[in-house]
């Protein structure tokens, strides 16, 4: 089973000539010369057209080392057929079967590369065996969380906000505290300014009696 998507008809090559002329056969030894050399150094590059078609057959063959092993005589046959180096037949059904037999995905990846030029314009590609011993043509994220000064820095920031949230929860309670006092004190001064107002008007009641005690005793 192909894991990547494939054109239904079969790429039209230009100016393949791998013999005397160009036709299908020289088609097909074109398309065994590549698969016998993804095979060998798992990482190949060339025109685009050609790696597509190229990681087609290299698939396929790959999914039937991996479907049937190395005692199914057709598959024997096949590998035969399409590997050119038979020393890379060994290669196929006991290092690259196993490598790729938990696989859910494709076995081989394309990169495109920029087009030439000045040229043709033509796009090249890169054609690769995934899990290669090669570096990573896309590089991957370093990971820097665990770096001694990403460590640090976290560290840091953690003390930094840890001491922000202690300060406003002081300012706060000191605003609380602030607003506690405001109210006691407007209290005092209400209950003040009542009892103040109560006393004169006792002192202003008494003097009245008084005034009349004294208009009642003159009168007599």
């Amino acid at each position: 089973m192909i894991r990547f998507p494939l054109k239904s008809k079969p790429r039209k090559f230009k100016y393949v000539l791998t013999g005397c002329g160009s036709g299908p056969q020289e088609r097909v030894d074109f398309l065994k010369k590549m698969v016998t050399s993804l095979i060998r150094h798992e990482r190949i590059e060339g025109r685009a057209d050609k790696m597509h078609e190229t990681r087609a057959y290299a698939e396929q063959l790959i999914n039937l080392a991996i479907q049937h092993g190395d005692r199914h005589e057709p598959t024997m046959k096949m590998a035969d057929e399409w590997l050119l180096e038979k020393d890379l037949v060994h290669k196929l059904f006991k290092v690259l079967a196993p490598r790729y037999q938990q696989y859910a995905t494709a076995f081989t990846s394309v990169h495109l590369l920029p087009a030439e030029y000045p040229g043709q314009g033509r796009f090249k590609a890169v054609l690769e065996l995934k899990g290669n011993p090669y570096p990573d043509i896309i590089p991957r994220e370093r990971e820097t969380r665990y770096l001694l000064t990403n460590i640090l820095l976290s560290a840091a920031g953690r003390d930094f906000y840890a001491e922000q949230n202690r300060l406003q929860e002081l300012n706060t309670k000191s605003e609380t505290v602030v607003k506690d006092s405001q109210e006691v004190n407007t209290s005092y001064e209400n209950n003040v300014s009542e009892i103040s107002i109560k006393d004169n008007v006792k002192v202003a009641s008494s003097t009245d009696n008084f005034k009349e005690s004294d208009q009642t005793s003159v009168s007599k």
